[in-house]
C-alpha cells in the first residue's frame, strides 16, 4: 500500500501554485454566491460573467464543498 504524500515532501513552487489555485476558486465561489460578476481575459480585452453563469467545480482540493 502506497503511503499518502507529506505535504512537508511537495516541492515549494507546487505547494504554491497549489494554495494559489485553490485561493482563485474560493475567490470565484465567493463571488458567485454574493452575486457579483467575475471579470476573465478573453480574446485580447476584459469580459465580465456574470454570477448566473459562473460554473464551480464539485469541491476543492480540501474535499469541502463549493
Amino acid at each position: 500500500m502506497a503511503k499518502k504524500e507529506s505535504l512537508k515532501d511537495i516541492p515549494l513552487d507546487v505547494r504554491a501554485e497549489m494554495a494559489l489555485k485553490e485561493a482563485v476558486a474560493d475567490a470565484i465561489a465567493e463571488h458567485k454566491r454574493q452575486g457579483h460578476p467575475i471579470a476573465v481575459w478573453r480574446d485580447g480585452k476584459t469580459v465580465l460573467i456574470p454570477p448566473e453563469e459562473i460554473i464551480l467545480p464539485k469541491s476543492t482540493k480540501r474535499g469541502r464543498k463549493i
